[in-house]
């Protein structure tokens, strides 16, 4: 077969031969440092390196820069169209020469994972069992007997390593929380004894102003409380003792004035609606309308010391909610409608007792009158 039919049949052959011997001249010419006298006006233009070392990011970060100080709708006084035609111009360079870069370094690695894959295709396939990691000495079954000993006490040491890090780690976190709740206890020790300062300087201050003088009992022996068996026998005396002076929480005061205020707002309404008739006039509907008015504002400021108690008082069960104007006035409106009804039926009483008095007077008398009248015949 003569050598043109050769070079025929094997055209592919030749052209994937080829093919690896162009991309590294490619490669070489990329590498080599060569760059065009265009592409190094380019990155002078741009005010970069000449060496073609700058990366993608700096390119644009140079482009950006540049284009702030000459592109015609920038408003800076060094604006130029045509310089910044020239810049555009150069940076489009730049970036075509750093993707050909690109391009290449990807081929090359295509290239080595290529030229890896066959060289182990062409390797007799037993040669990657026969390696054992360099382990062992003798025949292939004695290496690979070694081999397996070794991986055993490879793991052996792993999984030891591994329990030794998370003990490690169990002992770290524990001693954080050991170091944390130390802190914690330290912390409130400081806040207590500050507190156990604050209360026996006010103490102080109180026996230097003589306000313990005039206490009733000064100077007897203290009388024997009730014991409590569920609470410390020091707390329960100096209870007692603050009880039989007079001394009341500051929650428990503030209820008491809660309570008393609405009471006497509910009363003051009660009476002015008391003296307005049933139904009421043009005038009194005004004046009922203004009274009203007041009410709403006085409970909205007694709704006001109710969100101060809520802040104050030790327990949830014993948080009071909103007076509501609406249920306040239905109430007090339906308290004077029983008030007039009983009212009514007191009349109603009084009026059949005085008939009745009557009557009974009346038939009196005239029993007399014919008693009298029986005698006299």
């Amino acid at each position: 077969m003569s050598c043109w039919m050769l070079l025929r049949l094997h055209s592919g052959d030749l052209r994937r031969s080829l093919l690896p011997l162009y991309g590294f001249l490619s490669l070489q010419a990329l590498s080599s440092g060569s760059i065009s006298r265009s592409l190094r006006e380019s990155y002078r233009i741009l005010q970069l390196p000449d060496d073609g070392d700058s990366s993608a990011a700096e390119v644009k970060e140079a482009y950006l820069h540049m284009a702030k100080l000459y592109h015609p709708d920038s408003g800076a006084p060094t604006a130029d169209a045509a310089l910044f035609s020239q810049i555009e111009e150069a940076y489009r360079a730049v970036l075509a020469h750093l993707a050909l870069q690109k391009s290449a370094s990807q081929y090359t690695q295509s290239m080595e994972d290529e030229e890896e894959d066959q060289i182990k295709r062409n390797a007799p396939q037993h040669r990657q069992y026969l390696s054992f990691e360099g382990i062992g000495s003798g025949t292939p079954s004695q290496r690979e007997r070694q081999y397996r000993q070794f991986r055993v006490e490879r793991a052996t040491d792993q999984v030891l390593e591994y329990r030794q890090k998370e003990m490690e780690k169990a002992a770290a976190d524990e001693g954080a929380m050991v170091t944390r709740d130390a802190r914690l206890r330290s912390k409130q020790i400081k806040i207590t004894q500050a507190v156990e300062r604050l209360v026996e300087d006010l103490i102080q201050e109180s026996m230097a102003r003589g306000d313990f003088q005039n206490l009733s009992g000064t100077g007897k022996p203290l009388n024997k409380f009730d014991h409590n068996p569920y609470m410390d026998p020091m707390t329960h005396n100096l209870n007692r003792i603050l009880i039989d002076n007079g001394y009341q929480p500051e929650w428990i005061v503030a209820q008491k004035e809660i309570r008393e205020t609405i009471a006497k707002m509910r009363m003051s309404l009660q009476e002015v609606r008391a003296r307005m008739g049933e139904p009421m006039r043009h005038s009194e509907t005004l004046q009922w309308k203004e009274h009203c008015a007041a009410f709403a504002n006085e409970l909205g400021k007694l709704n006001k010391k109710v969100d101060n108690f809520n802040l104050i008082v030790p327990l949830m069960s014993r948080q009071m909610v909103h007076y509501s104007l609406k249920r306040e006035l239905e109430k007090i409106l339906e308290t004077d409608r029983l008030l007039r009804q009983e009212k009514e039926r007191e009349k109603e009483r009084k009026e059949k007792e005085q008939m009745e008095t009557a009557r009974t007077s009346q038939n009196t008398r005239q029993g007399l009158i014919t008693w009298m009248q029986n005698l006299l015949k």
